[in-house]
């Protein structure tokens, strides 16, 4: 701590973070392009199983490019087919008219074996052509798997910048409003701000070393973690060191009696969230493991910025920081009597009443989860306008029979193709089934269903299509394509719910036991954080399909809300325990927890405020999965700063009272009578004066 705070060695800090930064800014290179091809899918899953065999065939490396001609609703006249003709011959196509004469499309193949760039060009000069010399009021949309994954690319194109942009402007806003000085909130948000660019460039070079491409995904939920995460800490920290300037003349003693006593809780918080982060590799989808990773990285990142560069950087500038409310030796502490003191003493004289409010306000808002759906299918999951959402979407009203690629079957033994065919035939909601190519040790079957693309028929249709195809002797027959991706990703999802929903669960629980030293004060906050998210899923699904008009939960909503907000929600609860727990010994249960409120609710209401705003800034970024995340954690983390910890938690507390701590020495009554008595003594003393706004560890 003294390296942290000395007069010259806090400089020293202070540059060596900027000169390794700039480091690893300098040989973080880049990650590889994501390639179009990528199912994003276990090897496990039979779709990404049959798209490895459909490798084999002569066509593998193409896929189509539909082109879309329309006229909102009208016929097309003579000049409209003329125009879509013209442009079908300049694709290379010919012009197919749809039977009521209100449509027309031109289907172009095209290959995917190229590089991410050379697909996109190749997808832009595709638009530019079929738009070319049309009449005015023909609208021409290109639609097809090439063209989706251009428009979730192309989607993404500066959208992270924005990100960046808005989260920034967020945190200092609301850093400028906690502090109400012009000049301290520049310090905690330039050090997260180098953090995160710092997390940026590792996450290139893991990328670059593993030779995986980064997720943007990923990148945008990481960004936001650390500049949450960071700035939590930067705030808990912060407010301790306030408060130790009152005590002590010397600014480097008061940063060391701060990180001595916040130092251990923020550590033991960060720690439980990187912990929390990487039961996700235990996850079988491709897209939870990289998330895990990936934010496990920025939140160790955010954690060395926090507890090592920001005291570092707080100590040189010195106490004028805080102007113009500098906090001098002596000067008046408030929290004892001010608002937090007040609703803590209210709560803890009334546990059971507010006990029975605050379950009733969370099984209310969790009653939204009845009848929710989940998965969205592929033309729902964009948040802004999209082409090749638009034109499926005039494909299906035209063509049902084109509006969605037909399952893949792929044959092994090829003799037994027919055989499959015809058995795919009979399966009800298959319209048609036929061989479409057949090689030496291959054979393909393209089986066209009825129901709507990502609709819970559809996924009925291909478990009836696999079980047909399956029991067809000696086929060897694997079923893929988009509507079986779509079921194998939500089965990997909901499996991936069920085992890595408990680890993380289990994780936050260990910690929780090892910190406080207890089984039943780690048992009771869990279960309010898994209380806090049922509610907040809860609240933000009715949010969705009633105000925003959007169907469903996304199939990975679920999974990473809760890793979230378990890990998160916890860390707040680790703050105000954590505080309970060192003042018991002295003051018994009740009115430490009392205490503990008091000087924590300030700082604690405001880290979580911040954290809630700043995940609903993921509302920037494209995709519906990435704005229900946000919407879902903000609401949980408003959720349990301003109901479950402030009111809930307390109230538990007070209720059980010495038996809460159960097993550990602080579960005796006699204890904690005599604590109480030697409190009276120590408030009239010397602990009349202190306040510790900031968690300490549990000792």
């Amino acid at each position: 701590m003294r390296f942290l705070t000395g007069r010259i060695t806090a400089w020293l800090v202070v540059v060596a973070a900027v000169l390794l930064s700039g480091l690893v800014t300098a040989v973080s290179g880049s990650a590889p392009e994501a390639s179009g091809a990528a199912t994003g899918l276990p090897a496990s899953a039979e779709a990404a199983r049959a798209a490895e065999l459909a490798e084999r065939l002569p066509d593998a490396d193409t896929s189509a490019l539909i082109a879309v001609f329309s006229r909102e609703g009208e016929a097309l006249s003579g000049e409209d087919l003329a125009a879509a003709g013209a442009a079908a011959q300049r694709l290379g196509s010919r012009l197919v008219p749809s039977p009521d004469g209100r449509a027309a499309i031109a289907v172009l193949p095209v290959r995917t074996d190229v590089p991410a760039e050379e697909l996109s060009q190749r997808v832009a000069d595709v638009r530019a052509t079929a738009r070319a010399d049309v009449p005015e009021g023909l609208v021409v949309q290109v639609t097809g798997g090439p063209a989706f994954t251009e428009d979730v690319s192309g989607s993404f194109d500066g959208a992270n910048t924005r990100l960046l942009l808005v989260t920034a402007g967020v945190v200092a806003l609301l850093l400028l409003v906690t502090y109400r000085s012009p000049v301290l909130w520049l310090v905690p948000l330039a050090v997260v701000g180098v953090a995160d660019q710092v997390t940026a460039r590792l996450l290139e070079m893991v990328g670059r070393l593993t030779d995986t491409p980064v997720d943007p995904s990923a990148v945008g939920i990481t960004s936001v973690l650390v500049f949450g995460a960071g700035t939590d800490y930067a705030l808990l920290l912060i407010a301790r060191y306030r408060e130790e300037l009152r005590r002590e003349a010397d600014r480097r003693a008061a940063m060391r009696a701060a990180l001595r006593g916040a130092g251990p809780a923020v550590l033991a918080s960060g720690v439980t969230v990187v912990l929390a982060l990487l039961t996700l590799q235990a996850a079988v989808l491709p897209a939870d493991r990289t998330i895990g990773r990936d934010a496990a990285i920025g939140v160790v990142v955010a954690l060395l910025f926090g507890l090592l560069v920001l005291p570092a950087a707080l100590v040189v500038c010195g106490r004028g920081l805080f102007w113009p409310f500098v906090p001098r030796v002596g000067s008046a502490d408030t929290t004892r009597t001010g608002a937090w003191a007040r609703i803590a003493d209210r709560v803890v004289a009334r546990p059971v009443p507010v006990v029975l409010a605050s379950l009733a306000v969370l099984v209310v808002l969790g009653a939204g989860l009845v009848g929710a759906r989940l998965g969205l299918s592929q033309t729902e999951q964009f948040r802004v306008a999209a082409e090749s959402v638009d034109g499926s979407q005039t494909l299906a009203r035209y063509f049902p029979d084109q509006a969605s690629e037909p399952a893949s079957v792929l044959v092994r033994e090829p003799a037994a193709a027919d055989a499959v065919a015809a058995a795919a035939r009979g399966v009800e909601g298959v319209s048609s089934a036929e061989v479409v190519q057949r090689t030496d040790d291959l054979a393909q079957v393209q089986a066209r269903l009825d129901a709507a693309p990502g609709s819970a028929a559809s996924r009925e249709v291909v478990t009836a299509l696999r079980e047909a195809v399956h029991a067809v002797p000696g086929a060897g027959a694997l079923v893929g394509g988009t509507e079986a991706a779509a079921l194998d990703e939500r089965t990997a999802t909901v499996r991936d719910l069920l085992v890595v929903g408990p680890l993380i669960v289990l994780v936050v629980l260990v910690v929780l036991v090892v910190l406080l030293r207890s089984l039943l004060a780690p048992v009771l906050l869990v279960a309010t954080v898994l209380a806090t998210f049922v509610a907040a899923l809860g609240a933000a699904n009715v949010l969705f399909t009633q105000l925003f008009g959007i169907p469903a939960l996304d199939t990975q909503v679920p999974l990473l809300s809760l890793l979230f907000l378990v890990a998160l929600g916890v860390d707040y609860n680790i703050f105000l325990v954590t505080r309970a727990r060192e003042e018991t010994p002295a003051l018994g249960t009740r009115d430490a927890v009392r205490r503990a409120v008091a000087v924590t609710g300030g700082v604690i209401t405001s880290a979580g405020i911040l954290l809630a705003a700043v995940f609903t800034v993921l509302g920037v970024l494209p995709l519906i999965v990435l704005t229900q995340i946000g919407v879902v954690v903000g609401i949980g983390v408003l959720l349990d700063t301003l109901l479950v910890r402030t009111v809930l938690v307390p109230a538990l507390f007070a209720l059980l009272g010495h038996r809460v701590w159960w097993p550990s020495a602080l579960d005796r009554p006699a204890r904690a009578a005599h604590g109480a008595d030697r409190a009276d003594r120590a408030d009239r003393a010397d602990r009349a004066d202190r306040d510790l706004s900031g968690p300490r560890a549990a000792s």
